[in-house]
């Protein structure tokens, strides 16, 4: 049992991120998936111009879920410059999905809307690793001053 405590206790702070990371990412997908399908199915968009709405709202809300939530914590290098290239790294992981929604759509020439969830689902499955891993390398900074999440111990005592 203290193997285990140990091991939460050296990677608690990246259980919560990612997490964290996790549930904005759940959330953001919801939001790609019915826009993909309402711009789709219920607009007649072609399915590339689709998936580029989809991307631009669900990034919006992933860029303010991950900036205010998610890295928090993380150094804040200012909104234009993190904006600027959230969206830059976000353009490069929607590429994962064009490819996938495009080889499923033009080269194997399925058009029905099964297997533009599927290719879909694997191109944001694919880009979110991409996310993850460029957001805290250029996005989301490590803090050069740490950021106090929780009062200190001391306080706590000294408020009851």
């Amino acid at each position: 049992m203290n193997v285990i405590r140990r091991l939460y206790e050296r990677f608690a702070s990246l259980v919560h991120e990612l997490a964290k990371f996790g549930s904005i990412g759940a959330i953001a997908f919801l939001i790609d998936l019915g826009m993909l399908n309402l711009c789709s199915v219920g607009v007649g968009l072609g399915p590339l111009t689709s998936k580029v709405a989809a991307t631009t709202v669900s990034t919006t809300f992933a860029y303010l879920g991950n900036r205010y939530w998610t890295f928090r914590h993380r150094e804040q290098s200012g909104l234009g410059r993190q904006y600027f290239l959230f969206f830059l790294l976000n353009g490069i992981a929607l590429l994962f999905g064009m490819l996938t929604i495009g080889f499923t759509t033009y080269t194997l020439d399925l058009h029905d809307t099964l297997s533009l969830n599927i290719a879909n689902i694997v191109g944001v499955g694919l880009g979110t690793l991409f996310r993850y891993w460029s957001y805290k390398k250029w996005v989301f900074l490590e803090a050069t001053e740490p950021i106090p999440v929780e009062l200190p111990e001391a306080a706590v005592k000294q408020d009851r």
